[in-house]
């Protein structure tokens, strides 16, 4: 293992995984093309994982008002894992591709549901090849099982809240995971507003990572987060991205940094935009 414990390397993962408690899933998922992930699972995953799907088991379905990977229902979202054979007392580690960017989501929905056991695979998918060890094809079906939630509200930022506090004057401790240039507004090519709530500042997730997509050592990814607050934050803080998906990232990297945890704003820009009435920011850094 790595930092604090959530994260673990390929090699730790491997010698674990005949752990009879442990649950593998893989979460690759490409927002340009949806089926790509599933495709990629079942022509080779590690050993006995399952697949989760970003829009179908970690999302629930998108409304007119709601971004594009909304909070599942609690009770749904429990079942869904219980059909995984994940337990609210499962040690499960997530993987996707090679950044964590989306397995992220899926740790954070643990985590947010009551279940603390659950770890990112530090380079994903392709730390483990790279490692040389083994994958297989298919498609993997564990023994369903109760997964009984205990959901931590209080980790969750909603945009009423977020409004509430611009309209108090309040401001909020608000950090933005998307690239530094869509968050200036200055490219856009998934949402169809550009630019970043009001206030809130910018700290790409992928500062975090090496250009394989493992993370930077310890010490390199706490000098990121001192470098952009100088000390912890005082009161309550958030983090966002374009829909609540890669900003889980930025949890991860903050509790291993030991800094408060964050509130996630689940709709985060892609539902901000969606009432024309809410401010929007450009430029900044």
């Amino acid at each position: 293992m790595t930092g604090n414990g959530y994260l673990i390397s390929a090699q730790d993962l491997h010698a674990a995984l005949s752990t009879e408690d442990l649950v593998v899933v893989d979460c690759r998922f490409d927002l340009a093309d949806k089926s790509a992930g599933r495709t990629s699972y079942e022509a080779g995953h590690i050993p006995a994982a399952v697949y989760a799907d970003l829009d179908n088991d970690l999302a629930a379905p998108v409304g007119p008002t709601t971004g594009r990977h909304p909070l599942p229902d609690a009770a749904l979202l429990a079942e869904t894992f219980g059909r995984m054979g994940i337990s609210e007392h499962s040690r499960v580690v997530v993987y996707d591709t090679a950044s964590g960017g989306i397995a992220a989501r899926c740790w954070w929905l643990l985590r947010w549901l009551g279940n603390d056991r659950a770890q990112l695979l530090d380079g994903g998918f392709k730390a483990w090849q790279s490692s040389g060890f083994a994958v297989t094809s298919g498609v993997e079906h564990r023994s369903s099982v109760t997964f009984t939630p205990s959901p931590r509200h209080e980790l969750v930022l909603t945009t009423a809240d977020l409004e509430e506090a611009l309209a108090r004057g309040e401001g909020i401790t608000l950090v933005d995971a998307r690239d530094a240039a869509r968050f200036r507004g200055e490219v856009e090519p998934i949402d169809p507003v550009a630019g970043h709530v009001p206030g809130a500042r910018s700290l790409p997730f992928t500062d975090f990572l090496k250009p394989d997509g493992t993370w930077l050592d310890e010490n390199s990814r706490t000098a990121l987060w001192h470098g952009l607050f100088g000390a912890p934050p005082a009161t309550p803080w958030a983090v966002m991205c374009g829909s609540g998906v890669t900003a889980c990232h930025l949890v991860i990297s903050a509790l291993e940094a030991r800094l408060p945890e964050p509130r996630l704003y689940v709709g985060s820009w892609s539902e901000w935009i969606t009432n024309p009435d809410r401010p929007v920011a450009q430029g900044g850094c």
